[in-house]
């Protein structure tokens, strides 16, 4: 990791207020995701910034070191931003709106970009791709994407990346991709344990996903052969050879020979959510992502009749449309 301008602006919060917890208060973050980067900081300046004790947290002499350079750093960058928004406007040279959007959650940003392209012709979009949420998030964070949308497990929390919202777009159970030609595909859904001796695959990502699978397998009664992580082309390639099922989102994209079969019980979910940056310019136009994406993910339910049916009998799953922040 590399120091960035959000890093010293975290420790000119903690040196000021004299208190990792009245830090994260004041910077919009949970106690234990500060003290975490702090962590990371300190692995990059390699040693101790802060001394915490009765009295409070105060910097080691590394740590003045760093915040003296801080003191100069911040201001100098902020002035730079400030003059060059000036000339920008001075001489007529501002570049048109370009709204940046990462993504890590399959079939819903090409979707997206022809919603925006009709809601919103005047808007240039840059896309970003990557299987890591946290990379997208981390992007967001220091101002290189606008909106981020990933993927996370069941009930785990989204990335821990300071400064930035995030919003439930949408919940759904995890399916499994079969042949067609598996007799077990034609059945409404199937157990888990079913298919202890298949190979299986999924598209990478971090965080507990391979876990949660681990462990669900295990309620099962089985351990995993193995779960390859690969990209979607093998994924398929793998289904119509008849050598692994793939662990998927019921929104996948209906290819012939291939059926998506819920997992009875439905032991795994994932949830997609969007994070902007509470610090950005594009944050005003929040509530409008918000609600063009979720419009997106009911038009893609819609557009899956056999999904369709099947959120009919869990009312639980799919478009979320609660404005509870998530942390």
């Amino acid at each position: 990791m590399e120091l960035e301008l959000r890093h010293l602006r975290i420790m000119c919060a903690i040196a000021e207020l004299g208190s990792i917890t009245k830090a994260a208060n004041t910077l919009g973050m949970a106690q234990p995701a500060l003290t975490a980067q702090l962590k990371r900081i300190e692995r990059t300046l390699g040693g101790k910034l802060f001394l915490r004790d009765h009295t409070g947290t105060r910097p080691t002499a590394l740590g003045l070191l760093v915040l003296d350079r801080a003191k100069m750093v911040l201001p100098a960058v902020s002035s730079l931003h400030d003059e060059a928004a000036r000339l920008a406007q001075h001489t007529g040279t501002a570049e048109p709106v370009t709204l940046r959007l990462g993504s890590a959650t399959g079939p819903m940003l090409g979707a997206l970009l022809q919603r925006l392209g009709t809601t919103h012709p005047d808007i240039h979009v840059a896309t970003h791709t990557s299987w890591s949420a946290n990379k997208l998030a981390d992007m967001t964070a220091e101002g290189a994407l606008d909106f981020a949308f990933v993927g996370v497990c069941g009930d785990a929390g989204p990335p821990p990346e300071p400064g930035v919202r995030w919003r439930t777009l949408a919940h759904h159970p995890v399916f499994v991709l079969m042949s067609a030609r598996d007799e077990r595909a034609q059945h409404d859904e199937v157990e888990l344990g079913a298919l202890a001796d298949e190979r299986w695959c999924a598209t990478p990502g971090d965080g507990c996903f391979g876990d949660c699978f681990a462990s669900a397998c295990a309620r099962s009664g089985f351990t995993p052969r193995s779960l390859y992580e690969t990209d979607v082309l093998t994924c398929i390639e793998m289904v119509e050879s008849g050598h692994a099922v793939v662990l998927c989102q019921p929104l996948f994209h209906e290819i012939p020979g291939i059926v998506a079969v819920p997992i009875a019980g439905n032991p795994l979910s994932w949830r997609n959510l969007v994070g902007w940056s509470e610090r950005g310019e594009m944050g005003p136009f929040a509530a409008e992502m918000i609600a063009l994406s979720r419009a997106v993910y009911g038009e893609l339910i819609d557009r899956r009749p056999t999904y369709s049916k099947y959120l009919e009998l869990n009312p639980g799953y799919g478009v979320d449309y609660t404005d509870a922040g998530v942390r």
